[in-house]
């Protein structure tokens, strides 16, 4: 079984060559299918994952029901930790976008391996601390952005992670729906719309089914930045 390739502040990414053989040795390699759910929020933490391969949506529900995607995340992510670390319910739903491949281990052989392996802790630490500032990132945009500037750096956002470069521009085959998209930005899906039709009429992007090319990620990336 090969690894993900991960970014650089996936955790996969952060682990040596022995610390990766460690984990495998440790964990189970399991499959789910696209949009099958992983977990609950709110269930019992009985697994950590580590993604393989492809990619996955973490939200939550408000009081009304109402989903709010939190995160897309792809292979070499770590998923199931906060339970893990507190010892409390799932704080969020894991749901497979697409065909999905994990590595799972129980939370007593996750510990064993921390135990065996101490430096990864510290990675572990690392890694969410990166999600804390992403986070606190988001409520900021949340904030102080419009509606098209937040789509806008979620586009730049998904390119970077899930993109495919040719010639100077991104393709990038959406793993997420328009509704999706919106409760990830934190708008409506005509706001959506609405945004999209702007970053077309600029040039920046072009759209066609469930895929979105970047012509411009540079002028995309300063059009968000842009408060």
């Amino acid at each position: 079984m090969s690894g993900p390739e991960g970014a650089p502040t996936e955790f996969w990414a952060l682990l040596g060559a022995e610390e990766r053989a460690g984990l495998r040795a440790a964990g189970t390699v399991r499959r789910w299918a696209r949009r099958e759910i992983l977990f609950h929020e709110g269930a019992v933490s009985d697994l950590v994952l580590v993604v393989l391969s492809g990619r996955i949506k973490v939200s939550s529900h408000t009081a009304g029901g109402t989903e709010a995607v939190l995160a897309v995340r792809g292979p070499g992510t770590l998923v199931g930790e906060l339970g893990v670390i507190d010892g409390g319910p799932r704080s969020a739903t894991v749901q497979a976008l697409d065909d999905l491949t994990g590595l799972t281990l129980a939370p007593d052989r996750f510990e064993a391996y921390l135990e065996r392996w101490p430096r990864v802790s510290l990675l572990l630490l690392r890694t969410v601390a990166s999600r804390l500032r992403d986070a606190d990132r988001k409520r900021v945009e949340f904030g102080a952005l419009d509606a098209g500037r937040r789509v806008a750096s979620r586009l730049v956002e998904l390119a970077e992670k899930f993109g495919r470069t040719t010639g100077g521009e991104v393709r990038l085959d959406l793993p997420v729906s328009q509704d999706e998209l919106a409760s990830w930005t934190g708008v409506s899906r005509a706001a959506v719309n609405k945004a999209l039709s702007v970053l077309r009429a600029r040039g920046w992007i072009s759209t066609g089914r469930m895929s979105i090319t970047l012509h411009d990620v540079p002028a995309l990336r300063a059009y968000a930045e842009d408060a």
